[in-house]
């Protein structure tokens, strides 16, 4: 039954619902520079901690001493829940770091914004974003794990980062798009078809299932709670959960509201891009935006393929969820939820 649409606003108008064409213009909205003295204090953190000894994994804001640039991440904490929901850190020199110190400045500044969260079965909180030849159209298949075109799509955390250790050959650029922008859009134009978005629409696990759980989750695309827009989206893994019997099936009129809110996504007018640099560190809000990234050539030489470290963070302090999220999030708990949680999981992050 569709969503009764009369009790929402005709209009969402939040920091985070901008336009790519105005994101893209004001690049200060979103691009941050680091000074020499940062980026010392960053390196200087890094030394500390990995002189305990101790897995990158157990990282904490205490281990990892910013006295200074850490006023810098509680002010970007706020940005992420209430502002524009995505800031660049530009200009740290990761070609002259091993790929240990990268990973403890990158989790050292993400346990400074929140906990990190598990991003597979084995616990890995620290991901490792590069083509490893996995089949795209395989349904067990990570779509990040391969070359191809993403498309737009939310992760299983509050805030998802990534830092750019080596770019592809060709390709391979971000792309980031407001979810209350699409709202917006569709309630002008189709509010019929945004109204079926509200529907619990399966998703599927692709083979990480919690014990207990179905091999998909009963999230809807949009949820409404507490004046607050939430979006939870990867359209590939609603159209291979209709593989399961028991899935919710999908009526032509949910299928044109699912390509309809796909056009609104890619909306040159909606959506904005950059190619990350080594060095850059982008953190996304994953209950107000959704990201994607083009397709891209890798290099012939192994040493130089792209390569992107990732995180996922629960933030203190954030949005209440819909019950209905605990299917993906396990607990709920604002700063103590997300991620990916089976029988065999234990918390670690491997740097190779």
């Amino acid at each position: 039954m569709a969503m009764d649409l009369s009790a929402l606003p005709e209009r969402i108008d939040r920091p985070s619902s901008w336009l790519g064409r105005d994101m893209a213009a004001d690049t200060g909205r979103w691009l941050v520079h680091l000074d020499e003295d940062q980026v010392a204090e960053l390196e200087a953190a890094a030394e500390h901690y990995l002189a305990l000894g101790r897995d990158i994994g157990e990282i904490t804001a205490s281990d990892f001493p910013l006295p200074g640039f850490g006023a810098h991440l509680r002010d970007l904490r706020e940005k992420l829940i209430s502002g524009t929901g995505v800031e660049v850190i530009r200009g740290l020199p990761v070609e002259r770091y091993s790929q240990e110190t990268a990973a403890a400045i990158f989790c050292g500044i993400g346990a400074h914004l929140g906990s990190a969260r598990s991003q597979n079965a084995d616990g890995h909180i620290l991901g490792h974003v590069r083509d490893i030849g996995r089949d795209a159209n395989d349904p067990n298949a990570r779509i990040y794990q391969t070359s191809q075109r993403q498309t737009f799509h939310t992760d299983s955390a509050d805030v998802v980062g990534l830092l750019c250790l080596r770019e592809a050959m060709e390709g391979g650029r971000s792309l980031l798009v407001s979810a209350e922008a699409i709202y917006n859009r569709m309630r002008a134009e189709r509010p019929d078809l945004l109204a079926l978005l509200f529907d619990p629409i399966a998703t599927d696990r692709r083979g990480e299932i919690p014990e207990g759980e179905k091999p998909y989750m009963e999230i809807p695309p949009f949820c409404w709670q507490n004046g607050l827009l939430t979006v939870f989206y990867q359209r590939q893994y609603i159209d291979s959960a209709q593989r399961f019997e028991a899935a919710m099936r999908l009526t032509p009129g949910h299928v044109e509201a699912l390509d309809l809110f796909d056009a609104c996504a890619n909306d040159p007018g909606l959506h904005f891009s950059m190619q990350l640099q080594p060095g850059d560190m982008q953190f996304v809000y994953n209950h107000a935006l959704l990201h994607d990234r083009t397709a891209f050539t890798d290099w012939p030489d192994p040493a130089k393929r792209r390569h992107l470290f990732r995180l996922w963070l629960s933030i203190p302090g954030d949005r209440q969820l819909p019950g209905c999220f605990r299917q993906r999030y396990g607990s709920i708990e604002p700063g103590n939820r997300g991620g990916i949680i089976t029988e065999k999981t234990r918390l670690h992050a491997p740097i190779d």
